[in-house]
């Protein structure tokens, strides 16, 4: 049963954040595409939007993706996490919890999942067990090490310039 609910759980917040990244990338499923994307993210102070924008979608459709599919376990949660906590941090931090109020009641959900999928692994229903997939640990310690490093540097507002010019 552990695995049935494992994929359920993989199934629906893979899934939802695949389409979630797919909004702002393409603009799909009544999404705001990667321009509009880019300019919410300046407005969080992620600058340069255009850098961040692309960073913020891929992570959600490729963390949901590989979610989905139980593949490269955990690569895909470990995505979610970042994806989930730059957004409570930079759109959410200081607000009361529930989001008729904006506040991290969405991301902080989807951080819990994507953390329990993490640690349970993808379950025999996941294309890892069908390809006898196991990520080694210091792949895994990479991925966890760069997804907090850019959670950290957009929480710091960091991001290499590109020598263009970008609104304030």
């Amino acid at each position: 049963m552990v695995d049935l609910a494992t994929l359920m759980l993989r199934l629906t917040v893979g899934g939802l954040l695949a389409g979630h990244g797919s909004q702002k990338l393409f603009g799909w499923f009544g999404g705001p595409g990667l321009k509009a994307t880019a300019g919410m993210m300046e407005s969080l102070g992620l600058r340069p939007g255009d850098r961040w924008a692309p960073i913020a979608g891929l992570s959600e459709l490729g963390g949901g993706v590989l979610t989905l599919l139980g593949f490269l376990h955990p690569l895909g949660p470990i995505a979610i996490l970042a994806a989930m906590g730059m957004a409570t941090v930079k759109a959410h931090w200081g607000k009361p919890i529930w989001v008729t109020a904006g506040g991290a009641e969405l991301p902080v959900t989807n951080m819990a999942a994507a953390l329990a999928l993490a640690l349970a692994g993808p379950g025999r229903y996941s294309l890892d067990a069908a390809l006898g997939l196991r990520l080694p640990a210091v792949l895994t310690a990479a991925a966890a090490v760069a997804a907090a490093g850019g959670v950290a540097a957009g929480a710091a507002g960091a991001l290499p310039a590109t020598g263009r010019q970008h609104a304030a």
